[in-house]
């Protein structure tokens, strides 16, 4: 679990575990009432916690996701976890002297994170790190990074347009997606063999063509977006449209170029992406 998506920690011999989940770290609940309480059942001592303070168990609820976290076996299990902020607020509520302490090592541990915050290269040069392991080519590293760096982009002009909620975000991405590519996210993913249980990215298992064509409709419908300012969702889907009819028009004029499909059926998962980026 030395690797920078999944680590062991330790807070005064207690192992915490950790997953970079969303671009942030999460940590193991149960672990950290362990930790905290010396409990020789933390799992039941959670349970009796989130009935205990109904306003914690609906705030886990709402913010804490089971995700997928190594065990002692080496077997990856859905676990309760949470961010940094989660975990604060969890402290809150479990009487122990080792809270304040737990909080400055807390603080400790996500300091990497604020450093990559004041200095968004560190950020850049841990990802690369990670794409290099898995074996991904410097090329196609920097276009995976610029294509991180554009859909924030469209975030954050959606975030200005109003829309906060991430079913909104998911709706208009299909949008760029089929006008694309001709087929959702969701669609694309069964088209690549892609198992939502692995909760695999799909853009990890693109091309260098493919992740070049999501950024251009990406894009592009950032900047139409800028420009006309939608407000309606109804408006914000036709501006999503757009955007991805100009990637899709490229795409097809690619394909009618180089006389074969951009679309690929490689992934990652089971090993043929290699063989796709090559071609």
């Amino acid at each position: 679990m030395n690797n920078q998506q999944n680590k062991l920690v330790l807070f005064q011999s207690k192992r915490i575990r950790r997953v970079w989940h969303n671009e942030e770290w999460f940590f193991s609940v149960v672990d950290i009432v362990e930790a905290l309480t010396d409990s020789t059942n933390p799992t039941d001592y959670l349970k009796k916690l989130r009935k205990r303070d109904i306003e914690l168990g609906s705030y886990m609820g709402t913010n804490c996701p089971l995700v997928e976290i190594l065990t002692e076996t080496g077997k990856k299990r859905k676990t309760l976890a949470g961010n940094t902020e989660n975990v604060l607020r969890v402290i809150q509520s479990i009487p122990s002297p080792k809270a304040e302490p737990f909080k400055r090592w807390l603080a400790e541990v996500g300091k990497e994170r604020l450093d990559e915050i004041e200095n968004p290269e560190l950020a850049q040069e841990r990802m690369k790190e990670i794409y290099e392991k898995k074996g991904y080519s410097k090329d196609w590293i920097d276009k995976r990074l610029r294509g991180i760096a554009i859909r924030q982009n469209l975030t954050d002009e959606w975030k200005d347009r109003g829309l906060t909620h991430e079913k909104d975000y998911a709706i208009l991405t299909a949008e760029i997606s089929k006008a694309t590519f001709g087929m959702t996210p969701s669609e694309y993913r069964e088209y690549k063999n892609i198992p939502d249980k692995t909760k695999a990215n799909l853009r990890d298992n693109m091309t260098d063509l493919e992740l070049i064509f999501t950024m251009l409709g990406e894009k592009v419908t950032t900047e139409i977006s800028h420009k006309e300012k939608p407000k309606a969702m109804m408006e914000h889907k036709k501006v999503a449209r757009r955007g991805g009819n100009v990637a899709g028009n490229a795409r097809k004029q690619t394909e009618k170029e180089l006389e074969r499909s951009v679309i690929s059926k490689g992934n990652y998962l089971h090993g043929n992406m290699n063989k796709q980026l090559k071609q």
